[in-house]
This record gives C-alpha cells, sequence and structure tokens, in this order.
C-alpha cells in the first residue's frame, strides 16, 4: 500500500477513534435522572416525608409541583415555633398563633427550612427547573468509579442561593450520590464536602446520612475536593443524621 493511502486511513481510523468517544461522553442528565430512580424515582413525587434533625422535626409533602415544607421546635421559653413554607408563600406560627415578619426574616427562615429538606431529599432536587448541568469528567474515590456533575442555577427561579455551586459524585454502577461538595454565599461563604454514610430505605426512599468536611487551603478548586478528600486533607467539622424518618403515600394536598 502506498504511504499516501496508508496516512489516509490511518487519519480515517483516528477520526473514527475521535468520534465514537465523543459520542460515548456521558450525559449529565441521563446521569442525574439515573440517581433519581436509584433514590427512590417516582416515590418522591407524591409523599408524605418526616424526620428530626438537630432536635427540630420536619415535614416535606409534596404533589407533584405542590408542596408544602415545615419544621417545629421548642424556643427558649418552651413555646411551640412552626415554620411552613409552601407555594403561597412562607408563615409563622407560636403556639398556634401567626406571627407578623418582616420580609427579610421570612426569606431567612425560608432559606433555613428549604436547606435542611433539601440536602435530606437529594437528589431529587437536581431536576428543578433552575438546575442547570455539567459533566465534568470520572473519577475514582476510595477505590469506586464514579461521575462528576457540577450543578449551578439560573438567577430565575434559583432562589436565594442562586451563586451556590455544586459537585456531585454518582457511583457508577449503583447510580448512588456518595459524595458532593459545594461553595456557599451566606454568613462570609465557604464551602463544605459531604461523604454519604448510613444509607437505609425507608418507604422505597434512599436516605443518607453525611460526614461533613471543610478544606482551609483555598486555593484548591471545589472539583478537586475528591482528589483532596483521597489525598486525606479534609477536615471533618460535623455529621449530618437524619433520625425518626417516615414516609407516606398522599392522594393529595
Amino acid at each position: 500500500m502506498a504511504p499516501k493511502a496508508l496516512y489516509a486511513l490511518l487519519f480515517l481510523f483516528l477520526i473514527s477513534i475521535t468520534s465514537c468517544q465523543t459520542e460515548k461522553q456521558p450525559d449529565a442528565q441521563q446521569i442525574v435522572d439515573q440517581a433519581i430512580e436509584a433514590h427512590g424515582g417516582e416515590r418522591f413525587l407524591k409523599s408524605a416525608i418526616s424526620f428530626e434533625f438537630r432536635d427540630r422535626q420536619y415535614r416535606a409533602l409534596r404533589d407533584g409541583g405542590v408542596f408544602v415544607y415545615s419544621r417545629t421546635f421548642a424556643d427558649s421559653t418552651g413555646q411551640e415555633v412552626r415554620d411552613v413554607w409552601r407555594n403561597s408563600g412562607f408563615t409563622r406560627t407560636v403556639n398556634g398563633a401567626e406571627v407578623d415578619l418582616p420580609e427579610e426574616k421570612q426569606k431567612a427562615y425560608t432559606a433555613s427550612v428549604n436547606s435542611v429538606i433539601y440536602f435530606a431529599l437529594l437528589p431529587y432536587a437536581l431536576n428543578d427547573e433552575a438546575v442547570q448541568k455539567e459533566y465534568l469528567g470520572e473519577s475514582t474515590i476510595k477505590g469506586e468509579p464514579y461521575h462528576k456533575v457540577r450543578v449551578t442555577f439560573a438567577q430565575e427561579g434559583g432562589g436565594e442561593g442562586y451563586q451556590d455551586v455544586y459537585i456531585y459524585w454518582f457511583h457508577q454502577q449503583r447510580h448512588t450520590m456518595d459524595y458532593l461538595a459545594y461553595s456557599f454565599q451566606e454568613n462570609d461563604g465557604g464551602t463544605r464536602f459531604r461523604e454519604a454514610i448510613n444509607p437505609r430505605t425507608i418507604g422505597g426512599i434512599l436516605f443518607q446520612d453525611y460526614n461533613n468536611y471543610t478544606l482551609k487551603d483555598e486555593t484548591i478548586p471545589l472539583e478537586a475536593y475528591d482528589q483532596a478528600f483521597e489525598a486525606g486533607q479534609m477536615e471533618k467539622v460535623s455529621e449530618i443524621v437524619l433520625e425518626e424518618i417516615e414516609v407516606k403515600e398522599i392522594e393529595s394536598l
């Protein structure tokens, strides 16, 4: 075979390999869909979920796009405080009487309730309309294979924390969300890395607790937190533990 013909065949072969590799590039949306299915799928859509977290009772009722999130606790004087956030807005009651709150406090309490329930029900919320997903590549943590996905938020519909950035690690075979890292702007900002522990399935939904880590080296990008974790550079600051979890199907809100 003439050299020119050989080079031409080699060029076509390389183009073919590159094309195949491009076609096989994992899709961030598909990875998230698989994770949601692995964690409970449609059971998230029509359910009443309750749990205790740090001496406060949380409830999440969802019926498709309709939701009611709440937390109940006793304040320092022993009065029962109940915060409720639903599609129509936020309300706080103390011993059953509604309290008139300034808008700033309403936003702060709404964000607080939403934050706890958001993390407790991950990865369900990763298909909200404001979520923007990007596939970052493969990773190995503790010898296990993962897909790495970055999540950011559109300003419209992204809530108060729309500037926050999240990185998720999804197991390539089990499709579970085993690790996540995020940066946040509130309270002077910062970053965290979470390792899922104690997985258990209740009412068809997979719940997990987390070891919560921080990284003092601010030069390391969020996308490389898996490498920092593997290298033992993380400092554990707390544990995220959900207790008394209950899941019930509902007919309508």
